[in-house]
């Protein structure tokens, strides 16, 4: 099979990952709070179960984005996150206790951390120029699970039977059903799956110049063969910050070192030495932690990944009881409205995918996080104490639902192809590992914000607007840092006319 085809596979495979977990997310969401009731649990279990499944995905997405830096693999990562996916749907379909079903979540939670490894994956295997392109592309397929897991929720609802001494009801019944979809994915990584090797600058380049895809494949075999032997960065380097390249001064060279030096640069050494391919085989070497992350522009990102999930989540945490109270709502009416959600979300990823070749990560970031100030005034005046009769609350709820999930893609795609891009490159796992654990922490946070505040819908919203007012200062103060850095290229094509 040719590298073009499984290149195909293997992001067809990507997508049906993340379809799955939007499913998941849907077929779950809208029955879990009369889930838990019929187990006799608290409203406060209702915050501890959706906080459980981000809880452990923040742990495991580090680990399992350093485990894909160390070995460059991501197939046996994910075919091992998925097991528990399996396992923890399988225990939230027997359901004997409110323990069990809150344990469920916390096993299914581990499967998530594979989605730093794919982030890293596919980091190095796009083009920087088109990398939010493939990242919009990613989350539309989750969020085209969250627009099918409703239309699959309203035919579990219909679901009363027995499996030996198990019950399959509207509450179990989506437990089973992902246990069984996962189960099916599982058998898709291992033959649709491929580990294919990074994208190399100057393949890159050709692409961007529009050469043949064989002429691309032999340069790229080449350049793939001449980086395993060329170090991956010198002992007269520097360390050079956002993961890019950065050469030191040598002393003065003539004109034919100068040459020899070039020629040097573009073809590996005959016979390089033992320290050369260890340090090129270590992904770490010379990473710092605090260089890396605490960056101005890097926690910039960081911000706008946990402040707009902390709101995203306490808005859902606070939407089936707000539609149970106010228009008395059950998983039928919950299930419609989060497939509307997917409709408009999945529409937005499409115009912030077109809308990224246009114009650059930071404009899109600023133009979502416009928009969900907006939403956050609304819901603060409307939503925390709904007005008027029937029709205007309805319509209040609408209005302010609409604006919080248009919001959403305009974030979500800037932030993480912008993070992708001013961080190194060789630790990606690691550093999206590191931003989904951040986004997992907000997502722990904001429904337990949101499922103790129920009744004090002021406090709830006012501290939600407050970080949103925060995001925004710091976006506008950062605002001409948030671009990626020079390419290595770049550096070598200022060498090359020197």
């Amino acid at each position: 099979m040719d590298n073009r085809r499984k290149k195909k596979l293997t992001f067809f495979t990507i997508g049906l990952i993340f379809l799955l977990s939007g499913v998941e997310y849907a077929v779950i969401l809208p029955t879990i709070w009369m889930y838990l009731q019929t187990l006799d649990a608290a409203p406060y279990f209702l915050g501890l179960a959706l906080s459980a499944f981000s809880l452990t995905g923040l742990l495991s997405g580090p680990l399992f984005g350093h485990w894909s830096d160390r070995t460059r693999t991501t197939k046996k990562i994910i075919l091992f996150a998925n097991f528990f996916e399996l396992i923890g749907n399988f225990m939230y379909f027997m359901g004997y206790s409110k323990w069990l079903l809150l344990s469920s979540r916390l096993v299914a939670g581990i499967g998530t951390g594979a989605g730093s490894s794919i982030f890293g994956f596919l980091t190095r295997s796009t083009a920087p120029e088109d990398r939010a392109t493939a990242f919009a592309s990613v989350m539309a397929c989750r969020q085209a699970g969250l627009l099918i897991g409703p239309a699959f929720n309203i035919f579990l609802r219909l679901c009363d039977f027995h499996l030996g001494p198990l019950v399959v009801n509207k509450y179990t019944a989506p437990g089973l059903f992902m246990c069984l979809l996962w189960t099916l994915l599982q058998l898709a990584v291992i033959f649709m799956y491929w580990d294919l090797p990074p994208l190399e600058k100057g393949k890159a380049k050709q692409n961007s110049t529009g050469q043949s895809m064989e002429e691309e494949d032999e340069r790229g075999l080449v350049e793939e063969d001449n980086d395993e032997e060329r170090p991956l960065m010198g002992s007269q380097e520097v360390e050079g910050s956002y993961g890019s390249v950065v050469v030191s001064k040598p002393p003065r060279l003539d004109a034919s070192a100068a040459s020899n030096t070039t020629l040097n640069h573009i073809s590996p050494p005959p016979s390089p030495g033992l320290p050369e391919s260890h340090e090129s085989s270590s992904p770490f070497k010379n990473f710092s932690i605090s260089r890396e992350f605490l960056r101005e522009e890097v926690v910039v990102l960081l911000a706008a990944q946990f402040i707009t999930l902390f709101n995203q989540t306490a808005l859902e945490t606070m939407v089936t009881p707000m539609t149970q109270k106010y228009f008395g709502y059950g998983e039928l009416e919950n299930s419609v409205m989060y497939c509307l959600c997917g409709v408009e979300v999945i529409a937005g990823f499409l115009f912030v995918r077109w809308l990224s070749q246009r114009v650059a990560e930071r404009v899109v970031l600023a133009i979502g996080l416009t928009i969900c100030n907006i939403s956050g005034v609304w819901c603060l005046i409307f939503l925390a104490n709904p007005l008027g009769g029937f029709p205007w609350q309805l319509t209040e709820f609408i209005i302010g639902v609409f604006l919080q999930v248009l919001g959403l893609p305009f974030v979500a795609v800037a932030q993480v192809s912008l993070f992708s891009k001013v961080t190194a490159e060789k630790t990606q796992g690691f550093s999206q590992g590191v931003r989904r654990s951040v986004g997992g922490l907000a997502t722990i946070l904001g429904p337990l914000w949101a499922g103790g505040l129920t009744e004090n819908m002021y406090i709830m919203m006012g501290v939600m607007m407050a970080l949103l007012a925060l995001l925004t200062m710091m976006l506008a103060f950062s605002y001409e840092r948030l671009v990626a850095p020079a390419a290595v290229e770049q550096v070598d094509e200022s060498i090359n006319c020197g």
